[in-house]
């Protein structure tokens, strides 16, 4: 099915992790679709997951610096783990174009999301893609 396949697995894998506090690998094993995925997806979605794991606390803090009106609690689970998601791939992902990360968190947004969610998760990730550089702070100190 693809990488937007790989995508929907890892958003939901996260949203997982996010709510229950699931260690990533019980929550693949908790997924029946998975079975449904491709391998070289599957392994796709994992780097997707794993990575947004290892850099959460920094792409958090980018996502609390743009929505000043949306503490990150006060936030749809699903939005929260489409963003970061999402800024995963336009920071730490060369072969991901940005315009390409931004396409698939608004259609992932579209299809789990509430009524306004693609909106809000545009307006965030439109303005990291204006100038990625003005983030950068926000992973010093984690070994980037």
């Amino acid at each position: 099915m693809g990488r937007r396949r790989a995508r929907e697995v890892a958003l939901q894998i996260l949203y997982q992790v996010d709510l229950t506090g699931a260690p990533p690998e019980e929550a693949f094993s908790f997924l029946p679709e998975v079975t449904f995925v491709e391998e070289k997806d599957l392994a796709f979605a994992r780097e997707l997951v794993f990575g947004t794991l290892a850099h959460r606390e920094a792409l958090d803090r980018v996502i609390a610096g743009l929505s000043h009106d949306w503490p990150l609690y006060r936030m749809a689970a699903v939005d929260r783990n489409i963003m970061r998601l999402a800024l995963y791939e336009i920071f730490h992902r060369e072969d991901i174009p940005n315009s390409v990360a931004v396409n698939e968190a608004v259609e992932l947004a579209k299809t789990f999301g509430g009524h306004d969610s693609s909106r809000f998760v545009n307006g965030i990730l439109g303005q990291v893609v204006k100038d990625p550089g003005r983030f950068l702070a926000a992973f010093e100190g984690e070994g980037k």
